[in-house]
């Protein structure tokens, strides 16, 4: 019997492309060597994976450190210059104001289960974004909270034991095949891949184009 849902933050709750990312990306055309949103995006992605993965445990880093070595890594190699200060406080801005996705909050209020949201951007910054969206999850289980970022299963092991359930009784719902679906089968958890405006078929997942898809 299920009893809780989890659900990743980035890209399944709140928007990628949204205005301070727009914003963040016209800088870095118009101060480094990157001239394309796409080159932009793979260069930064790529680096933000990389940081990630080597943060964990005792190396852990909160995502404020993370970002500076991004900046850092684009300015040593993609001859990125500028005002760093402004470039990290708009960054910190997309953790915070990214907007819903239109089908986020009636899930939230017509949801008979506890709902938690896994993230890797620290909890103060979801915290924030939760209070001014009017969202209230049963809890927020960030990377700094696990000291791991996903798809590590150290931030999942955590929000089980936040949650008090087992593997069997959550379903956890997410965008990314890399992030979500794949760390949740690892451990057990049943997940539900969410692929807005493109179709998708995974063997033995559960796909949905929106969150009204479900009733849990």
């Amino acid at each position: 019997m299920l009893k809780a849902i989890f659900i990743d933050y980035t890209g399944t709750m709140v928007k990628e492309d949204e205005p301070y990312t727009r914003e963040l990306i016209a800088y870095f055309m118009a101060h480094s060597n990157l001239k394309s949103p796409g080159e932009i995006l793979k260069v930064v992605w790529s680096k933000v994976k990389e940081i990630e993965s080597e943060s964990h445990g005792d190396s852990f880093e909160g995502v404020d450190v993370r970002t500076d070595k991004i900046l850092e890594y684009c300015r040593e190699n993609c001859g990125l210059r500028g005002d760093f200060k402004y470039m990290h406080e708009v960054w910190s801005k997309i953790w915070v104001h990214a907007p819903l996705y239109e089908d986020v909050k009636p899930f939230f209020e017509r949801a008979k289960l506890p709902i938690y949201v896994l993230t890797n951007d620290d909890l103060c910054y979801v915290e924030e974004s939760m209070r001014l969206k009017g969202l209230k999850p049963a809890g927020i289980i960030s990377a700094e909270t696990a000291k791991a970022c996903k798809p590590d299963p150290a931030i999942f092991k955590k929000a089980l034991e936040v949650a008090g359930v087992s593997e069997s009784e959550v379903i956890h719902i997410g965008d990314s095949l890399t992030s979500d679906v794949e760390p949740a089968v690892k451990l057990g958890i049943t997940p539900i891949y969410l692929s807005r405006g493109k179709k998708a078929e995974l063997q033995g997942v559960r796909v949905i184009g929106s969150l009204d898809e479900l009733e849990v």
